[in-house]
C-alpha cells in the first residue's frame, strides 16, 4: 500500500480520477526503486505490472540474433511504459528489454488492478492510451530511421529478387520506391550508385544486373539474419523491363 499519493503530481492525467480509482491505486499500487543498470523487464523476466516512472530514465532496447542492440525508445519521469501496457493488454511477454539508465523510482500497478482500472475508468484508459499512442509514433520513426539507414541493402535485395516483380513492369525505380516505402529520388540515387560501381546497367527503364556476386554480398552482410539471405548464390542475369 502506498502511504502517500504525492507521486500523482507527476501524472496530471490522473489528477481528477474518481474516488474509487484513487482508493484502488492507494491500496494496490506499490513503489519500487531500481539502481542504474538494473533490468526492469525482459524476455526472461516478463512484465507483470504497469510501470509509471516517477524519476530517472529507462532505456528500452531489442537485441538481434548476432548481439546487436537497437534502442526502441526511452521512458522518462512522468511517463508510463507502453511496452508493459502492451504486454498486460495482450497477456504476452515482450521480446524487448528495459534497462535503468539512471537510478529509478517507479510505481507498479499489478496486472489484476490494471485490468480492473481499464474496465471501470475512462480517464485511466485515456491516460494509458495517450502515452501508448505517442510512444508508438516515436517507435515508427525509429523503424523508419533503421530502414532508410541501409536502403542500399533493401534495393539490392529487391533487384536480386526480380522474379517477384510484375512482368512488363514500367518505371522500376517507381515500383521499388512504392514497395520500399520511400521516394523515387532515394531509389534513383541507389541505382545510380550501383551503376557507378558497375553492378548494374540502367537504360531506358530497364535494369540489367551485371555483378550478381557484389549485389549478393551487399544483400546479406554479416549482421543480417539468415532469413534475409538471397536464396541462390549462383551467377544469373535479371531484368526489370519497361
Amino acid at each position: 500500500m502506498l502511504m502517500s499519493n504525492s507521486w500523482r503530481s507527476m501524472f496530471p492525467r490522473l489528477a481528477d480520477i474518481s474516488a474509487e480509482v484513487s482508493d484502488l491505486l492507494d491500496k494496490r499500487a506499490s513503489r519500487t526503486v531500481l539502481q542504474e543498470g538494473a533490468l526492469v523487464f525482459g524476455p526472461d523476466n516478463p512484465a507483470t505490472d504497469l510501470i509509471l516512472l516517477v524519476s530517472g530514465s529507462v532505456r528500452v532496447q531489442r537485441q538481434s540474433q548476432d548481439g546487436r542492440k537497437i534502442v526502441l525508445n526511452r521512458m522518462h519521469a512522468g511517463e508510463n511504459c507502453v511496452l508493459t501496457a502492451a504486454c498486460l493488454l495482450a497477456s504476452e511477454s515482450c521480446a524487448a528489454e528495459a534497462i535503468a539508465e539512471t537510478d529509478v523510482e517507479a510505481i507498479k500497478i499489478p496486472r489484476e488492478v490494471f485490468d480492473t482500472l481499464m474496465s471501470i475508468s475512462q480517464k485511466f484508459r485515456a491516460f494509458v492510451f495517450e502515452e501508448y499512442s505517442k510512444q508508438i509514433t516515436d517507435l515508427f520513426l525509429v523503424i523508419e530511421d533503421v530502414f532508410t539507414e541501409r536502403m542500399d541493402i533493401h534495393v539490392a535485395q529487391k533487384l536480386l529478387d526480380a522474379e517477384d516483380m510484375q512482368p512488363g513492369l514500367r518505371n522500376p525505380d517507381k515500383a521499388l520506391a512504392i514497395e520500399l516505402g520511400t521516394t523515387r529520388e532515394v531509389i534513383l540515387r541507389q541505382i545510380n550508385e550501383f551503376e557507378r560501381r558497375g553492378w548494374i546497367r540502367f537504360n531506358q527503364g530497364q535494369i540489367e544486373l551485371r555483378d550478381i556476386a557484389a549485389l549478393e554480398r551487399l544483400a546479406q552482410p554479416p549482421w543480417l539474419p539468415i532469413s534475409a539471405a538471397v536464396s541462390s548464390a549462383s551467377p544469373r542475369m535479371g531484368h526489370l523491363r519497361p
